[in-house]
């Protein structure tokens, strides 16, 4: 195949961009119908804005070793002080203060900081000696790069941001080799303070989807709507589907945003079962993709660079499609590459684009070492 695909082409991570392809597609064909049979507006802004983050993760996957490891602390800091600005002077929306405009450019920091945290991990990690990594000097520092983060984004308030930013830290730390035991406390520190945290910590309408989220049909047209017409959209699609463009529940309005956090109901109600399948397969080709491009490095930034990222969609995964399935609380997290939306569209594609990256270096490094041998 040499002879006939030119070498910068062959040498693309495929069977990661294949399924990342097959999802766009998809998702454009979910939002046509979303859109009520058309392009606008969601379907083209989702094609016209992947095209664009595609090229930003191009991008991306050419900038050398050297100046990610440069970078790396001073953009943590650039996006944590846009954190600090947006509690002074962000936008409101929603009833949340999340955005930050700047002339026609409105940005949410909060995106920016799940891969800032990722990547400042890993910096810290690969300069840290392997003999520290069971003393406290691998976990107090590391605990402040995602502490100071997640408590300003609580403060907008926006709990599920703040999940996603605590799981990829978590997960680099993990990979980093700390002791599983402190991962166990952790876990069990956690769960004795659910109820503190319901209580005192959380928002009242944050405490009204937990409570929804036990026992969803106790309130079928209020808190329990959203929830409700999910799993209906869900199971009238059956095995097949009612048809492209034929979905009932996202076109009658019963089905509250079928473009962006349910779009996986109103794709499953006109897909049924298999388009379920076919749609998780590729999310899990792309989670496979992404742990064999971790794997496959030997460089200890690289792998941890690579294992964050695919820690990072595969939170927005998991927590999205056990969110329309009513196995978790409704907590505004978009499925990737599928929901219309610009900063989950960027968040997901920083994290394809530093996987392509990673992968490009190790070939490289691979191609270096057959020469030099």
């Amino acid at each position: 195949m040499s002879g006939i695909v030119p070498a910068p082409i062959a040498r693309q991570p495929w069977q990661l961009l294949f399924p990342l392809f097959a999802l766009i597609i998809f998702g454009g064909l979910v939002l046509y119908s979303a859109g009520g049979g058309s392009l606008s507006p969601y379907a083209s802004s989702h094609l016209l804005r992947f095209a664009i983050f595609f090229t930003m993760a191009v991008v991306i996957s050419r900038i050398k070793r050297s100046w990610v490891t440069f970078l790396a602390y001073p953009s943590y800091v650039v996006i944590l002080l846009l954190l600090v600005a947006v509690e002074l002077a962000g936008q409101i929306g929603g009833g949340s203060q999340r955005w930050l405009e700047i002339g026609p450019i409105r940005i949410q920091p909060s995106e920016l900081m799940k891969p800032a945290v990722v990547v400042a991990l890993a910096r810290y990690y690969d300069s840290l000696p392997i003999g520290m990594v069971p003393t406290w000097r691998a976990l107090i520092p590391a605990g402040i790069i995602i502490a100071l983060p997640m408590a300003f984004v609580l403060l907008q308030p926006d709990l599920g941001t703040s999940l996603a930013i605590a799981f990829g830290g978590g997960l680099v730390m993990f990979f980093a080799g700390l002791p599983l035991r402190w991962f166990v406390g952790a876990a069990l520190a956690g769960a004795a303070a659910i109820p503190v945290a319901f209580f005192f910590a959380l928002q009242p309408y944050q405490q009204d989807r937990v409570t929804t989220f036990l026992d969803p049909e106790s309130d079928p047209l209020g808190e329990g709507y959203q929830i409700t017409q999910s799993k209906i959209a869900i199971g009238s699609g059956g095995v097949f589907g009612k048809g492209f463009n034929e979905g009932s529940q996202s076109h009658l309005n019963y089905l509250p945003e079928p473009h962006t956090d349910f779009v996986f109901a109103t794709m499953a109600e006109e897909w049924g079962l298999m388009g379920g399948l076919f749609t998780i397969l590729a999310f899990a080709l792309i989670l496979y993709r992404g742990t064999m491009i971790a794997r496959a490095s030997d460089d200890r930034f690289a792998k941890l660079l690579a294992a964050g990222m695919t820690a990072t969609i595969f939170f927005f995964i998991a927590i999205n499609l056990m969110m329309v399935m009513g196995l978790a609380p409704v907590v505004g997290i978009p499925l990737p590459f599928m929901s219309h939306g610009g900063s989950s569209m960027m968040t997901n594609m920083i994290c394809i684009g530093v996987l392509m990256m990673v992968d490009r270096w190790t070939r490289k490094s691979a191609r270096s070492g057959r020469f030099t041998h």
